[in-house]
């Protein structure tokens, strides 16, 4: 049986109108951004679980060789303790170089689990760049197992995915990449979630600290000019700015995934008055067997038996259930569950009443 979940945020007490929030919680400073890096490297030590001898590992193990001075063609080499793996990391704006980053290794190959294994020594570049920004290597951590020997006559347990793992500060940053977040003496502030009247009345906040400092370019965007005073010191400026707060706008909006059941629903969310008719169907097929004689009179035959399908089509009792018009999510709730209906129910109920246009939301289906 699969587990539902439906989360609604009531008006009481987690009402999002009106409720203030620190500007640094919702923005992030133009310039200030995290940058991606890929590696290929090998992983070693597996067991006997890592690749079945492709090309590309025994190449990638005849280059290590021979990088200490040991010469071997690619066929002469076996694979089976070493996978081949890409390695991931972001690097956050402003790193230095001998910080420590975390990497997140994932097998290429036919690995069947990266477990105890250690990452080589790799070279971590930036997009489209042949720069190396940081080396990553050491042991790997694997959130999950595999068990069993699997095959006709053998089982297999496995739990989560063993060919992904992480090594958390594996990596070693060798070059910072350099952000500016000042120019021409001002700094952007960029909103997480766009939205006009949000970037405005932010930028009212702001103006009320530092008259005349700011304005909304966009829906995502406030220029801040920095003042005279503090132009010396704009790391300090944008921390004051980002403790002053405000009350931004959040949109009515429902999240929907299936995948898990998972209905959220903010308080903004409204319903104009509209009917609802739901009714359970059920379809039953069984499949029995029954043993045909032949008649009395017959000159030849046995009996046999027939396959003999039966199909049984039972519908709950639907009804037309008129909803009035819901000005807060508490009557929403209620108002569903006053039919009886299951969360999987309610997504397509919602759904029904985002075509209709009685739903007043974002509706957003994963």
């Amino acid at each position: 049986m699969r587990l539902f979940l439906i989360i609604l945020t009531l008006a009481a007490g987690l009402n999002t109108r009106g409720s203030s929030v620190k500007i640094r919680d919702v923005t992030t400073v133009a310039g200030a951004r995290d940058n991606q890096l890929v590696g290929y490297g090998l992983v070693v030590g597996l067991a006997g679980d890592g690749d079945k001898d492709p090309a590309y590992a025994k190449v990638s193990v005849a280059n290590i060789l021979e990088r200490f001075g040991v010469k071997l063609p690619a066929q002469a080499i076996s694979a089976k303790n070493v996978a081949a793996v890409m390695v991931t990391a972001d690097i956050p704006a402003f790193t230095k170089e001998g910080s420590r980053i975390d990497v997140t290794v994932s097998a290429m190959g036919d690995a069947k689990s990266l477990q105890g294994g250690v990452l080589l020594q790799t070279f971590l570049f930036g997009a489209g760049s042949d720069e190396i920004y940081a080396a990553a290597q050491g042991a790997i951590a694997v959130g999950g197992f595999i068990g069993g020997v699997g095959g006709p006559g053998g089982a297999t347990v496995q739990k989560n995915h063993p060919t992904v793992g992480q090594i958390i500060g594996g990596a070693l940053v060798e070059r910072e990449i350099n952000a500016e977040i000042v120019v021409n003496q001002a700094l952007e502030m960029l909103l997480m979630q766009p939205d006009f009247t949000t970037c405005s009345k932010m930028a009212a906040a702001i103006n009320e600290r530092f008259p005349g400092s700011s304005h909304a370019l966009d829906s995502t965007t406030v220029r801040v000019q920095i003042p005279e005073e503090l132009r010396s010191s704009p790391v300090d400026f944008v921390a004051l700015v980002g403790n002053l707060e405000f009350a931004p706008v959040v949109p009515a909006r429902i999240i929907i995934n299936e995948r898990t059941g998972t209905i959220v629903a903010n308080a903004n969310i409204r319903i104009s008055a509209c009917a609802v008719s739901h009714g359970n169907l059920t379809i039953n097929i069984a499949n029995t067997l029954t043993a045909s004689q032949p008649g009395a009179f017959a000159e030849a035959g046995g009996t046999v038996v027939v396959p003999n399908t039966d199909t049984a089509v039972t519908e709950g009792n639907a009804r037309m259930v008129a909803l009035p018009e819901l000005p807060t999510v508490e009557t929403v709730a209620a108002s569903l569950n006053s039919l009886g209906v299951t969360p999987r129910d309610i997504m397509s109920i919602f759904q029904a009443m985002k075509q209709a246009g009685s739903l007043h939301a974002d509706l957003i289906v994963k």
